[in-house]
């Protein structure tokens, strides 16, 4: 039965890989061949060639400065975070609320063999992932130092503590974060929250890491010294790589303690974990009721749908929180970004303005929540075709949503950017016009487009959020039009002056939008109907 659950769990795991869940069908078997072909690339090559170039980089000075141990304790640690996060989802959303819970606890299986299946699922995609920095570790060192006999044997015992140390923190974050979601009403922020604090995390460690390195690698004696005498424990995990008996076996030890440890307390709170906890009384409070207006109550609708999954704020509104963002770097530092532009582009007068209008629409394209949401209606696409509205009101709503989301970030923005630069009162009040101006034609030709290119019949919502193609045209033809209003006024726009240029692009702009809202009021209203 173990053999059976732990198939069915990678099963899952690689579900994408077999199944279309855009076509609603099985993949070919050219097509499964590719994508485990493109998951090797990313695995293997990608992620493999990174910590291959940064084990060779890290091996040689610390080597021949007798300092072993810290290659082996950096790049250990490097493996157990990306171990670690890189499977918290997965632990997540397999070991402790899964889907499939209360079938699986329905039926006569021993709840001890469920979890030994989802911790193995666990056990394996944490590995994959903590693989990808310890095996080039290991073959750098034996390659550059040699390997022995011990070097080997206590390398690959370190291999196997730093995957069952991962395992550890994975359980213990899986279960914070089980627990946390269990507790909160809308369990999506959770996840939105973690994913983009993983973002942060990865890009701030991606443009420190050379900084980091170097500094490591010149003051490794130093440090040494520092983690010898303040964490101790520390030097013997480093030391395992270089062939310490002594200290491969406290550590292995320790960690089968912790490993039995965790099964134990697993296969007692699992089920409390897992069935969401005791169910909280809720005592009914007589409310009133606020009367929405039709155009309300569908806005309210498609709102409730964008903050309820995590997919579709991440993919389709992650500019929300990057406009405001960059609004506030332009206001502290868009002076000196301007004086930059304006030197390097000298005979253009106020090219920083409209350049900076042309990274601020760019981020504006990341808000594409209208192209998805006719697909996203799917099989309950009956439910707003019978309402008593017309359809255009719908489709209106659609773009209400984009509009709402965006609009406000991109005034801020925009003011923000007018208060940086240093032009003249027409340029600055056309900045904020041109942008919002633009927040309004994506919306409505999100929608125009996301018509246009309906996917109804899916299984997974990622289908009609990431492989639609209305969503590629918004992002990529977004930031198409972005950088051909910086490269016209470059080329050809400066002999009319900023105001003038934005000027006429925001009657493009504008007079798009009202065709466009034209089109959704009548041909639209149709097309919709006929879906």
């Amino acid at each position: 039965m173990l053999k059976v659950l732990v198939k069915k769990q990678l099963g899952e795991v690689f579900r994408s890989y077999f199944y279309d869940a855009k076509k609603n069908r099985m993949r070919s078997k050219l097509s499964i061949a590719a994508w485990f072909v493109f998951f090797f690339l990313i695995m293997v090559v990608f992620l493999g060639g990174v910590f291959l170039a940064l084990a060779f980089t890290m091996c040689g000075g610390l080597t021949e400065a007798g300092m072993d141990w810290l290659y082996f304790l950096l790049m250990g640690v490097i493996a157990v975070l990306l171990g670690a996060f890189g499977s918290v989802f997965n632990t997540f959303s397999s070991l402790y609320l899964a889907k499939d819970n209360d079938q699986l606890l329905s039926l006569p299986i021993p709840v001890r063999t469920i979890v030994a299946a989802r911790l193995v699922n666990v056990y394996l995609m944490s590995t994959m992932y903590s693989s990808t920095v310890l095996i080039p570790m290991l073959i750098v060192y034996w390659v550059t130092v040699g390997a022995t006999a011990a070097r080997v044997i206590c390398g690959l015992l370190l291999y196997l503590i730093v995957t069952f140390i991962v395992l550890l923190l994975s359980c213990l974050l899986g279960w914070v974060v089980a627990k946390i979601s269990v507790k909160l009403k809308n369990k999506s922020m959770i996840t939105v929250l973690i994913s983009l604090a993983f973002i942060g995390g990865y890009y701030f460690f991606y443009f420190k890491a050379n900084e980091f390195i170097t500094d490591i690698i010149t003051r490794a004696d130093t440090y040494g010294a520092r983690i010898r005498g303040a964490a101790y424990g520390l030097y013997l995990f480093g030391r395992i790589g270089t062939g310490d008996w002594l200290a491969a076996a406290v550590f292995a030890a320790a960690t089968a303690l912790l490993t039995a440890l965790i099964w134990r307390l697993l296969s007692r709170s699992f089920l409390s974990v897992a069935s969401g906890g005791a169910a909280a009384r809720v005592r009914y409070v007589e409310k009133p009721v606020r009367v929405k207006s039709p155009f309300g109550a569908l806005l309210h609708k498609e709102l409730g749908r964008f903050a309820s999954s995590p997919n579709y704020i991440l993919n389709c509104g992650l500019g929300i929180l990057l406009i405001p963002i960059c609004g506030v770097l332009i206001l502290l530092k868009g002076q000196e970004v301007a004086e930059t532009f304006n030197a390097l582009l000298a005979g253009r007068p106020d090219c920083s303005a409209v350049i900076l209008c042309t990274g601020l629409f760019m981020l504006s394209a990341m808000i594409d929540t209208a192209a998805p949401s006719v697909s996203l209606e799917g099989k309950s696409l009956w439910i707003p075709q019978s309402l008593p509205v017309n359809g255009g009101l719908v489709l209106r709503a659609k773009a209400a949503l984009q509009l709402l989301l965006s609009g406000v970030p991109m005034l801020f923005a925009s003011v923000c950017m007018a208060a940086a630069a240093g032009s003249s009162l027409p340029v600055k009040l056309m900045i904020v016009a041109a942008s919002v101006s633009y927040t309004a034609f994506s919306a409505l030709f999100g929608t125009f487009i996301g018509l246009k290119m309906p996917i109804l019949h899916w299984t997974s919502e990622m289908a009609p959020i990431k492989q639609s193609g209305a969503v590629i045209i918004c992002l990529f033809g977004g930031w198409v039009v972005s950088m051909l209003l910086g490269a016209l006024y470059v080329l050809f726009g400066y002999r009319l002056g900023a105001a003038a240029y934005l000027l006429l692009w925001t009657l493009a702009f504008d007079a798009a939008s009202l065709l466009l809202l034209r089109w959704l009021n009548t041909k639209g209203e149709k097309a919709f109907a006929e879906l």
